[in-house]
């Protein structure tokens, strides 16, 4: 139950945000629900008149459709043949007096009189405004359905019924394809329809933007709701609910994560006889609770494959994501830091600093709330993970691991879009993308995300088949685009360092014989780069030969060092320094050492660190000489 206090608080600490609309990167609108409302895709608008009379209406498009509407606790859960109507926006079947009459087809009892039944309680309601009053007054005539085919929002066949499926044969009727074809899925039978009041002399909110109509209709239903229980989750006595909220991920989500429909199954029978004595929740709690989720993960939610990651403060909403990398809490770029950034120690202390913002933002008695959910079918859906934290010890384990699981990437882009160095641990969805490849399905970027976090979050080790995983791709250049690699081999080099603690920079007094082993192959890549010049572009031997390098390491590298002696030829005395290189670190390696002995993660880290130093040497020799020109 932590989880839904945690949600609940979450609620009661924004509740001043409650119908604020804001928008997503797509810019599709989103705000924290009022308790008794939930939101669904509209098709239709159609607005009426102050004096209850017909205006006018129109199809709504896509970018539009999102409305929020009042709600009951039938309406929110029905399903199937269900009758329960919504208080105020619904289908046609339901809203339309005149549905039967144009040959809507309907199972049972008709809809409409519940619908206009329950409307008539609220509008005659002393809760009810007067916008509630005119579309009741309006719907009670029963001529929806011939409005808006004269307004030529919906249309007939030649029996005067309405049109199933659009088909060719009444272009001689109609025209071309008509907009509401488009925008339903099925027929227009199934055409949801929102409704909003018109004024020619004063401009009046949308009914489904209006506070007032909130207010209205949750202090008409507070007076509907049944007796009261304890709460499990606040220790209160409330009305309760077993019905609870779905649309938790979007507006077509029909997954719950709390549910108690099954009578006749084994649910809760066996060990309990009524639903309620598992746990009994308020109305109040599982509206607020829920309406915070669904808020919460459209504002910062991550989705992977009806997965997502979510991660929240009490009282301070943004807190950093313990699923992106380094570069997203502190945008650094690496040419901006200091160089003694790259020791594990100083860059901890900066990473340290990054969060301090974060620390000051939280009140001291704030938590960190950490969440993934799923759904194995489309009606149960559950909390694989979560947690709730100090924020001083999320903070510092977020700490800890951006400053162990290291390395340089050059991967990232900036806002001008020009790639940039930063120094960090990678996120775990690219570290996914260097375990598995970037055509990886989402069902194994979503799993491996999922036991990333405990890694993060608790100190557990990474799982060992993810890293071996990373080594084995970032050993075999040649099955990949050179971008894809180099950012394969950086992330393997995190994961493995992560381990090892090893720092960026070379290590020239490193005598462990898998990573002067992969100091060798950098060296003899960089001089075979060089003797090729800039403009060849194919892979030097010891990058092609890199896989069976790291398997067969002393055999392999005889082939390499005899495919050296054309281009160390070819560079002449250019060559000496990286000859005499080659030389050096392998008069390290003990006799006994060098042997055929598959390489560890080990001779990764020892290949960067060593390739990375050069190509500093370099860049540094070819700025001084431009200098002293």
């Amino acid at each position: 139950m932590s989880w839904l206090l945690n949600l609940y608080e979450t609620y009661e600490s924004n509740v001043d945000r409650v119908g604020e609309l804001e928008k997503k990167h797509n810019d599709q609108e989103f705000t924290l629900l009022p308790i008794s409302h939930t939101t669904q895709n509209a098709h239709i608008e159609v607005d009426i008149t102050e004096e209850g009379e017909y205006h006018s209406a129109r199809v709504i498009d896509k970018t539009d459709f999102s409305t929020l509407i009042p709600c009951t606790e039938g309406s929110a859960s029905r399903a199937g043949a269900k009758i329960a109507p919504y208080p105020l926006h619904d289908k046609l079947s339901y809203v339309a007096g005149d549905f039967v009459a144009f040959g809507g087809k309907i199972k049972g009892e008709e809809p409409f009189s519940y619908y206009l039944e329950q409307l008539g309680k609220w509008a005659k309601s002393p809760f009810a405004t007067n916008k509630v009053k005119s579309i009741y007054k309006y719907l009670s005539k029963k001529q929806l359905i011939k409005d808006l085919v004269e307004e030529k929002i919906l249309y007939l066949d030649a029996n005067n019924h309405l049109i199933e499926t659009w088909d060719k044969k009444f272009e001689a009727l109609h025209g071309d394809k008509p907009a509401i074809f488009g925008a339903v899925a099925g027929g227009q039978e199934s055409a949801f329809v929102r409704f909003n009041v018109y004024s020619p002399n004063k401009i009046l909110k949308k009914v489904w933007k209006d506070n007032e109509m909130y207010e209205s209709f949750i202090l008409f239903y507070q007076d509907l709701l049944g007796d009261e229980d304890l709460c499990y989750v606040t220790g209160k006595k409330k009305p309760s609910t077993d019905k609870h909220a779905n649309k938790i991920r979007n507006a077509a989500d029909k997954a719950k994560l709390i549910s108690a429909n099954d009578t006749s199954g084994f649910t809760f029978r066996g060990r309990f006889n009524k639903s309620n004595e598992v746990a009994s929740i308020s109305y109040e709690v599982s509206q607020k609770a829920h309406n915070a989720l669904k808020w919460l993960i459209n504002r910062q939610g991550k989705t992977i494959d009806q997965r997502v990651f979510l991660v929240w403060g009490n009282d301070e909403l943004s807190i950093p994501d313990p699923i992106e990398d380094t570069f997203s809490i502190n945008p650094i770029p690496v040419e901006k830091r200091e160089r003694k950034a790259f020791t594990n120690p100083e860059f901890a202390n900066e990473v340290a600093k990054a969060l301090e913002g974060y620390k000051n933002k939280l009140s001291t008695k704030s938590n960190v709330n950490i969440m993934i959910l799923d759904s194995a079918t489309t009606g149960r859906m559950a909390v694989l993970y979560y947690r709730n934290l100090d924020k001083e010890i999320y903070l510092d384990q977020l700490t800890k691991w951006h400053s162990t699981c290291v390395w340089i990437h050059r991967y990232r882009k900036d806002d001008q879009g020009e790639h940039v160095q930063f120094y960090g641990a990678p996120a775990t969805k690219d570290i996914a993308f260097a375990a598995y490849g970037t055509k990886v399905n989402d069902k194994v970027v979503k799993g491996l995300m999922e036991r990333i976090i405990p890694c993060i979050i608790d100190d557990k080790k990474i799982p060992f088949d993810i890293v071996k995983s990373a080594f084995y791709r970032a050993s075999n250049p040649v099955s990949m685009e050179k971008w894809e690699w180099e950012k394969t081999l950086s992330i393997a080099c995190a994961l493995i360092n992560q381990k090892e603690g090893y720092n960026v920079a070379l290590n020239i007094e490193n005598n462990d014989r898998d990573y002067l082993f992969g100091r060798l192959l950098a060296v003899a890549d960089v001089l075979e780069r060089r003797a090729l010049g800039s403009e060849e572009t194919r892979s030097s031997n010891a990058i092609r030969y890199m896989n069976s390098f790291s398997k067969n390491p002393a055999r392999t590298w005889k082939t390499i060092q005899e495919s050296l002696q054309p281009y160390q030829a070819r560079l002449g005395t250019k060559a000496w320094y990286l000859s005499s290189l080659i030389d050096e670190v392998a008069s390290r390696i003990d006799v006994d050492d060098f042997n055929n002995k598959p390489l560890s993660g080990k001779y990764l880290l020892g290949f960067y660190s060593q390739r990375h130093d050069l190509y500093q040497k370099k860049e540094k020799n070819n700025a001084t000489e431009e200098v002293s020109n």
